[in-house]
């Protein structure tokens, strides 16, 4: 079991890595292309809640690269300094879709509702996953009970996952829609917008399919325990 687990957590770790180390290039070098329209992406930020109406969200100068995120608690936007400063498609891009989650908060979308709603459940679940795996892989690993709990609380941990995606979807189709409407991006700007998104999505992705198959194996070392019983 450990030799396996080990295989799966170390090919997860290097396709995650390769996507990581492609964003960053695909964010660097679209940061390249300037946005005709002279915004920066806290400007592009502000105008784009403004154009849908949301008067409640804030948005503030984070630090890092590519720590971007939207706090629905606070209700604030965090731009990462080349994207807050950044006058370039990547930042464009980047500032658009994290106003995309507030315009999904602003508007109840659904699919942003549930994992908000998940949010408790899998921080428990994330912490107990650690414990579990020391477990369940050194110690106690022909129990199915504990294997049984590591597969519920891995569950909890992958559905996140897989709600996640939509969501971030979602964010980046109102983002390129808005660029393109507005004509803030348009042409080699809103191509260099559009591939910044595409692999950004591509991250959650394989983080979601990866969770998946460590599920699928947890699962079927629990069955391979209780069939041998």
């Amino acid at each position: 079991m450990y030799l396996g687990y080990m295989m799966i957590a170390g090919i997860s770790s290097l396709f995650g890595g390769f996507l990581q180390n492609k964003l960053k290039r695909t964010f660097r070098k679209n940061a390249q292309i300037p946005t005709s329209s002279g915004y920066s992406g806290a400007q592009i930020a502000q105008a784009m809640l403004q154009h849908y109406n949301v008067n409640d969200v804030k948005i503030v100068a984070g630090k890092g690269f590519l720590t971007d995120h939207y706090n629905p608690q606070t209700k604030t936007v965090s731009l990462s300094p080349d994207v807050y400063q950044g006058k370039n498609a990547s930042a464009a891009a980047v500032a658009a879709h994290e106003v995309g989650h507030a315009i999904q908060h602003a508007t109840g979308y659904p699919m942003l509702q549930f994992r908000s709603a998940m949010v408790p459940v899998v921080k428990v679940a994330n912490m107990a996953t650690q414990v579990l795996l020391m477990v369940a892989l050194y110690s106690f690993s022909n129990n199915p009970t504990v294997m049984l709990v590591t597969c519920l609380a891995f569950a909890a941990t992958t559905a996140f996952s897989l709600v996640t995606l939509p969501v971030e979807f979602d964010a980046s189709k109102r983002a390129l829609v808005y660029l393109d409407e507005t004509g803030i991006a348009q042409g080699a700007e809103y191509d260099g917008a559009k591939d910044s998104l595409k692999w950004a999505a591509m991250t959650y992705v394989v983080a979601a399919l990866s969770s998946l198959v460590m599920l699928v194996f947890f699962a079927m070392r629990y069955m391979s325990l209780t069939n041998n019983r």
